[in-house]
């Protein structure tokens, strides 16, 4: 028997959710289930981040939407990692303090775990991303992660995306409605509750909707599963500061002006700026916290990080505060991005989780009307989510050296870290991250990306005592070496990231098939 779905609110994450579920649960066949969106034209989409992780290839080639569309339709650019630019020391004290987050994992070439030899000095004085993969001097360089002549989603290099949030959502929204959503434009004046959760929603234009279940999409408001149903908002602020954002849209300053192929982050007195390239304009916006910093001072520390071009543009202004609902999915209804919860955008995390999301939705859709199990492991799966992802992102903060404002200073304080991050600390200061320490089914972020966090931000990890059992030195030397060549011929191997994107938006690229699937 076929099941009926009602998304209520589109943007981002409702779109990608609709879309997701029509591939996964084939909305197209007579026995799949029935997708449909209600949206809001009234409702503008917040677009802060305009990041993404490495995830969403997968989840753009599953629903079969084209790379080159992508890149031409959402003004999409690739993202191969992430700059922090002075995070752990004040810019005062050493301005060119800095690290880089590669999406490449280490040392991917080889069996050979590089790390303990790195920890010991075999490579030099040469930062851990540098030495273990190639991306670092790619990115620093503004090149592209791939050729014009590489398939669908795939390169040799690992990245993700910056685009246009509205475009990205209109993209995939004609993507959706090609596999058999129906998309309706209405607004949701009431919301009907009954034992089994949602009864139905009443629309403005299209009176009572009624389906078996209900995916909440309605932002921060969380029509259905906050207000409706009750269920009830965690608070990490008290882990995670910042609480406002403001944001402009800056336009180069010459139509050939390189584009960055990473998001660069620069920390400030109260928080830290964003910065990434689409092709016409940046994307620029200060993160911060209203405890430690005024709205006006926010907006002048913003328009002083971009320069007199920030004078006769306009900005965008945003409150949240970091935390989630621990019950997403209850009875009927299932809660899908920031109804459910937001996390600052330092690493892109937002889109993710309404992609994980819709994976899990999918792999344990009640077919049966079995709801209560689904529910209870889809619950139990995003809060350590969640709560992974909340000390993965504490991690940047808690590991500075900055004293210069009360900002700084009390994300230094032992109260503000978890118990469960202090412990890993704890253990990671006589062996480094492992697979051991992550969760497949629960982690956005592997041991690469730790390691590349707790090194750049100068975190000491002392292995002395197994120095005697390390027995291959000559061959991670050798290893560093042929890493630190195979960066030279990158250099020449990969076009100018501008390049590449001018290429695909005109012609597409040339070799479209073998996507993944």
């Amino acid at each position: 028997m076929s099941k009926s779905v009602l998304i209520v609110g589109g943007g981002t994450a409702g779109w990608i959710c609709a879309a997701y579920m029509a591939r996964m649960l084939a909305a197209d066949t007579p026995g799949g289930v029935t997708i449909t969106l209600v949206e809001s034209d009234e409702i503008g989409i917040l677009g802060v981040g305009e990041g993404t992780f490495p995830i969403i290839r997968k989840t753009m080639s599953r629903i079969g939407l084209d790379e080159s569309e992508l890149i031409r339709e959402a003004d999409a650019t690739f993202k191969q990692g992430i700059r922090f630019n002075n995070w752990k020391k004040n810019p005062a004290d050493d301005p060119h303090d800095t690290y880089f987050h590669p999406f490449q994992v280490a040392s991917q070439h080889t069996d050979m775990d590089l790390l303990p030899y790195w920890l010991l000095g075999v490579a030099g004085d040469v930062p851990w991303a540098e030495a273990c993969t190639v991306q670092e001097r790619v990115v620093d360089a503004k090149l592209a992660p791939k050729l014009i002549t590489h398939p669908n989603y795939n390169a040799p290099l690992n990245y993700a995306y910056h685009f246009d949030a509205g475009k990205l959502a209109q993209v995939v929204c004609r993507q959706a409605m090609a596999m058999g959503v129906k998309r309706l434009i209405d607004t949701i004046d009431d919301v009907k509750v009954d034992e089994h959760g949602i009864a139905s929603v009443q629309g403005r234009t299209h009176g009572e909707l009624k389906a078996d279940l209900y995916i909440d999409c309605t932002g921060f408001r969380a029509r259905l599963i906050g207000e409706a149903l009750g269920s009830g908002f965690t608070s990490y602020k008290d882990q995670l500061f910042c609480n406002r954002a403001v944001a402009m849209q800056v336009p180069y300053d010459r139509p050939d002006a390189p584009i960055p192929s990473c998001t660069y982050t620069s920390a400030q007195d109260a928080g830290w700026i964003w910065d990434i390239g689409l092709h016409n304009r940046r994307g620029v916006g200060y993160v911060y916290a209203s405890d430690y910093c005024s709205d006006d001072e926010a907006l002048a520390t913003l328009k002083r990080y971009i320069g007199p071009a920030a004078d006769n543009l306009q900005h965008r202004k945003l409150a949240f505060e970091a935390g989630f609902r621990k019950t997403q999915w209850h009875k009927n209804c299932i809660g899908v991005g920031l109804s459910v919860g937001f996390i600052e955008p330092l690493e892109a995390t937002g889109i993710s989780f309404a992609e994980v999301a819709a994976l899990m939705l999918c792999n344990l859709f009640p077919w049966s009307g079995d709801y209560e199990r689904s529910a209870q492991q889809f619950n139990q799966a995003m809060t350590k989510r969640f709560e992974h992802v909340i000390d993965f992102i504490k991690l940047h903060y808690y590991l500075s050296e900055r004293t210069d404002t009360a900002f700084w200073r009390d994300n230094r304080a032992p109260a503000s870290a978890s118990d469960y991050l202090k412990g890993k600390l704890e253990q990671w200061r006589h062996r480094p991250p492992s697979f051991l320490d992550i969760d497949a089914s629960h982690d956005i972020f592997d041991e690469n990306s730790w390691q590349y966090i707790l090194y750049g931000m100068g975190f000491k990890t002392d292995i002395s005592a197994r120095a005697g059992a390390l027995r291959f030195y000559d061959d991670a030397k050798r290893e560093f070496e042929s890493i630190r060549q195979q960066s030279n011929k990158a250099m020449t191997a990969v076009p100018n990231h501008r390049d590449l994107i001018n290429e695909v938006v005109a012609r597409g690229f040339r070799n479209a098939s073998g996507g993944q699937r």
